[in-house]
């Protein structure tokens, strides 16, 4: 046992005596006392040991002391202290340095005192070692600070090392069909339409794959940085429900999983962004969905308990081990790497459920009763006020036929407006494509366009500097203005309205999505 194994966290400054006498040792301590110094006598060397394990600021001996067989205690327990300790050694000495043992203990930060020596003399050197004695309390904290942020950064980039090796294991996974795809649609026509609805229906697939990753990417940054905001409202949670099985009812049926769902006859209203609580409800039963063997059973429920909404995923699945428990909401924890990958994930869909609930005034808690038997995730949130006004149900139109429309797609990205600019003449639109801000301004002055698709990061003119000198000619005060980007936090869209863009679509853009936009016009 060395002096720093119990005394490590220690910031004792007391000093621990051996006496010659009974007396010696009363009339230091009151002598102490009296200056507020914390004293110990010590009984005897085997107790003087203990003292120091425990913690001391300064130990104060006499050379009568030397002579017993124990003082070779003493020098031992000093050999052995860690690296910022150097415990002070007050001694009281006849003799002087010429005492023998003195001599050869070599001690490394003795103070020597005449003895007998006056009451300022000993109080001076006393406080002189406790004030030492707290500086080697400041080194060791900063060592102990230091080597933990060492370890922090290590643990932080076998983590990043991980998570890289894990984001290019998953990015390439959906990218290899897609190329499969394209080399199949380019070696010629398909057999018949059957096939050819498959190959882009899984070319879909996969690339919805990817926006999901990404998409997951981003929410994650904008957590941590503090730039998701909340679009809060009167929610009713069953429809949070219904968001949520629409966007995994795919995931569900290709694992022919048995869906059980609950949910009251009343409504449960919170206040809360319905997109983002849908969000990590679908991370919830996407989870359950991957991690449960096919044709095993999820069970979803909604309920409220204690002034509190109560949404529960729970799945007979592979279930957690106890010491995963408390860390599977952590950013990048997978439970068995090997099945992880295999399942497909990054490991950071259920840390974005905790910081999205957690954002709504919620939490949500794991629980499984071991390996094989399953899981359970559980969200509570807090219930609105009675009289909350519940927001009014959108209106929703059905879509007329589309008209055509002249369209300008802008883009430094060649590919990407010109396969944009095919797809949108396959539904019948006068489409002209622009690689620049200031060819689109020229192109416009003459084509007139009644809806623009406009990429924001593009090199010379940016496409917020497009907007806002295409928005100053009074004809295109009413085009309906889009910005296309792969940019898209709030700032970006605060940014991109501020410039004159209706509307902000993150890339990739469904079509659904650009004819719906177009529908308006």
């Amino acid at each position: 046992m060395s002096l720093g194994d119990e005394a490590h966290r220690s910031y004792s400054e007391r000093v621990i005596v051996m006496a010659p006498t009974q007396r010696d040792g009363d009339v230091t301590r009151k002598l102490l006392a009296e200056a507020r110094v914390d004293v110990v006598i010590a009984k005897g060397w085997r107790h003087a040991e203990e003292l120091i394990h425990e913690g001391a600021g300064a130990l104060m001996v006499t050379d009568v002391t030397f002579a017993d067989p124990g003082f070779a205690v003493l020098l031992n327990v000093l050999e052995r202290q860690p690296s910022w300790s150097n415990l002070p050694v007050l001694a009281l000495c006849r003799q002087g340095q010429q005492a023998p043992a003195l001599r050869e203990a070599r001690l490394r930060n003795l103070t020597m005192l005449d003895r007998p020596t006056s009451a300022r003399a000993m109080l001076s050197a006393v406080k002189t070692a406790l004030r030492g004695r707290r500086w080697q309390y400041q080194i060791r904290d900063q060592i102990e600070s230091l080597l933990s942020a060492e370890r922090s950064l290590r643990l932080a980039d076998q983590r990043k090392d991980e998570f890289l090796a894990t984001l290019a294991h998953e990015l390439r996974n959906p990218l290899a069909p897609i190329r499969t795809g394209l080399q199949l649609l380019g070696a010629g026509p398909p057999a018949d339409a059957a096939q050819y609805r498959a190959v882009t229906h899984m070319m879909e697939r996969q690339m919805n794959q990817l926006r999901r990753l990404i998409d997951d990417l981003l929410e994650v940054s904008r957590i941590s940085t503090g730039k998701l905001t909340l679009q809060r409202e009167p929610l009713d949670l069953r429809e949070v429900v219904s968001m949520a099985l629409e966007a995994c009812q795919p995931l569900i049926d290709r694992g022919g999983h048995r869906m059980s769902v609950t949910v009251p006859d009343e409504p449960l209203w919170v206040d809360g962004d319905p997109a983002r609580l849908s969000q990590a409800l679908s991370n919830l039963l996407n989870n359950a969905c991957k991690y449960t063997p096919d044709g095993g059973s999820i069970w979803l429920t909604l309920g409220r308990a204690d002034g509190q909404a109560v949404l529960r995923v729970r799945d007979s699945g592979v279930g957690l081990p106890e010491d995963m428990i408390a860390r599977v909401f952590d950013m990048f924890a997978q439970v068995n790497r090997s099945l992880e990958r295999a399942q497909g994930g990054l490991g950071i869909g259920l840390a974005l459920v905790r910081s999205l609930v957690t954002m709504h005034g919620g939490r949500v808690v794991a629980e499984s009763p071991g390996p094989g038997q399953g899981s359970s995730f559980t969200i509570e949130l807090p219930l609105a006020a009675e009289d909350s006004v519940p927001a009014p149900l959108p209106v929703r139109l059905e879509p007329g036929t589309p008209q055509a429309l002249r369209i300008l797609v802008v883009d430094d990205n060649e590919d990407a407006a010109a396969s944009l600019a095919m797809l949108l003449a396959l539904s019948g639109h006068a489409v002209e494509v622009e690689n620049s801000g200031q060819a689109a301004l020229r192109k416009a002055e003459t084509f007139l366009p009644q809806a623009v698709l406009c990429d924001l990061g593009m090199p010379g003119m940016s496409g917020h500097e497009f907007a806002t000198r295409l928005r100053q000619d009074r004809r295109f005060a009413a085009t309906l203005l889009v910005a296309l980007t792969g940019w898209g936090s709030e700032d970006d869209k605060r940014r991109s309205r501020a410039a004159g863009f209706n509307e902000h679509l993150i890339k990739p853009a469904s079509v659904d999505e650009v004819a719906a936009l177009l529908a308006r016009v």
